[in-house]
């Protein structure tokens, strides 16, 4: 293997910059994921539990608005207005934090993992007192668990109740519980085949449909509400054993800790391993990863039942893993924060803009790139391959972007000759060094440097 500072920051971390230097060798990447986490204190996203009074409120004037009268329904509606437009400002807020975190970080890592584990654990909010509130599930269930055993970070984030409400788990009752004979509701197998095709085993992973059922019955009693967030419910819980992959769980008073039980098993199964890893190397290699890599991650997965600082060593020693033509195209989120830190803005002047700035300068140009901040179309997140990612729309649009976007963020714009050698290092070809250098402009040398396809891929 052969360390590069420069790929080990444009594909491990969150790309190059004059503000931050990029990590001296593999070991420092690792160190840097147990190493204080100044950018979660420094830019502040509230925690899940924190944001429930608000839904509460939220929800408490939604019903006094369909209580209301014709005559008090406007001033209802005004102030449910209100409120909508308050978590919306929230929500934008939370996504300058994030772009200024990976902006400002000296441990790029930890952010490029953070975010892919919230895609693989994906949520997206369904109830309108819910639709601002995926930051703050990546920040309280994720981010504090990327270090630890896979199985924590799976207990974290499937009985979250952003998780349960948005594959429907709150709504599932056992058929034989005593909630199913008092009303109309029934078992929902959406949680349960999610956990095992996407968040553990994988979709060829060894389970058939009856495992799935299965599950899904020992899955009832995980709820939540406005009132308190998560809560196990023992009335929606079915009766009695359920076996899971060959293995027995339950089968007296319904506990959470059966449910816990059967979460560490499935973490701990060797198609997790395989399907863990496989993930990893897609998402930071290729998407077409070299075997022996995948092979390696899941034996040291394996190795210490799902240790994920093992499996990322073991990503980061294998000599796959530091190929150096770039195969991975940045997803747009990628591509906004790398520019932005490529172009030296400072991480506390991207938190101050204000909301209409950040709509117009990062949610918008994403979502025409095809990425909605979290608001992926399915459970699966975003697609990984970059066919996805390089429509002729989705490229005019990070054009227009790199042309338009710097000289607002960065009126100070760098030389192109030195900023194209300092962002891409030796990936820089002459073609390009030439071409930024003799740009018209200083705007124009910039751009070049940022569409080119050496900046676009990873």
């Amino acid at each position: 293997m052969s360390f590069d500072p420069t790929t080990a920051a444009l594909r491990f971390g969150t790309g190059t910059g004059p503000l931050v230097p990029p990590p001296a060798d593999t070991q420092a990447l690792l160190d840097g994921l147990n190493a204080r986490d100044t950018m979660a204190r420094r830019f502040e996203i509230a925690l899940f539990n924190d944001l429930l009074p608000e839904m509460r409120d939220y929800r408490g004037q939604q019903r006094r608005r369909q209580m209301a009268s014709d005559v008090k329904r406007q001033g209802e509606d005004d102030r449910l207005k209100a409120m909508r437009r308050s978590n919306r400002q929230a929500q934008l807020s939370a996504l300058g934090a994030t772009v200024a975190r990976w902006v400002d970080t000296p441990h790029g890592f930890r952010e490029r993992l953070v975010a892919f584990w919230a895609d693989h654990f994906t949520v997206v909010g369904k109830l309108p007192a819910l639709r601002h509130a995926a930051p703050s599930y990546v920040e309280e269930a994720i981010r504090p668990n990327i270090t630890g055993k896979f199985e924590d970070l799976l207990i974290a984030a499937v009985p979250h109740p952003m998780m349960l409400v948005y594959l429907d788990q709150f709504q599932s009752v056992g058929p034989g519980s005593r909630a199913a004979k008092e009303g109309e509701r029934g078992l929902n197998e959406n949680l349960a085949r999610e956990v095992l095709e996407l968040h553990t085993l994988g979709v060829d992973g060894s389970y058939t449909q009856n495992d799935v059922r299965q599950l899904a019955e020992l899955f009832t009693g995980l709820s939540a509400r406005y009132r308190d967030g998560f809560f196990f419910a023992p009335s929606q819980a079915e009766p009695g054993a359920e076996t899971v992959l060959g293995k027995t769980y339950g089968g007296g008073r319904p506990r959470l800790s059966d449910i816990h039980q059967v979460l560490r098993d499935l973490a701990r199964h060797p198609d997790t391993a395989r399907h863990i890893a496989r993930k990893l190397a897609v998402h930071f290699v290729s998407d077409d990863p070299d075997t022996a890599l995948v092979d390696h991650i899941a034996a040291a997965y394996s190795a210490t039942d799902g240790d994920l600082m093992a499996s990322y060593a073991a990503l980061l020693e294998h000599p796959a893993a530091w190929e150096t033509i770039p195969q991975k195209v940045r997803q747009p989120f990628d591509f906004l924060a790398a520019a932005i830190r490529a172009l030296g803005v400072d991480g506390k002047r991207v938190a101050r803009l204000s909301p209409q700035v950040v709509l117009r300068g990062f949610v918008r140009p994403m979502i025409a790139m095809g990425q909605t901040w979290h608001q992926p179309s399915g459970p699966d997140g975003w697609p990984e391959q970059a066919e996805y990612w390089l429509t002729p729309q989705a490229l005019a649009t990070r054009i227009e972007w790199s042309m338009k976007a710097p000289p607002v963020l960065q009126p100070d714009l760098p030389d192109p000759r030195q900023f194209v050698k300092a962002t891409l290092g030796e990936r820089a070809s002459e073609a390009l060094i030439f071409a930024a250098g003799a740009a018209e402009t200083r705007a124009a040398g910039v751009a070049m440097t940022l569409i080119s396809p050496e900046f676009q891929r990873r």
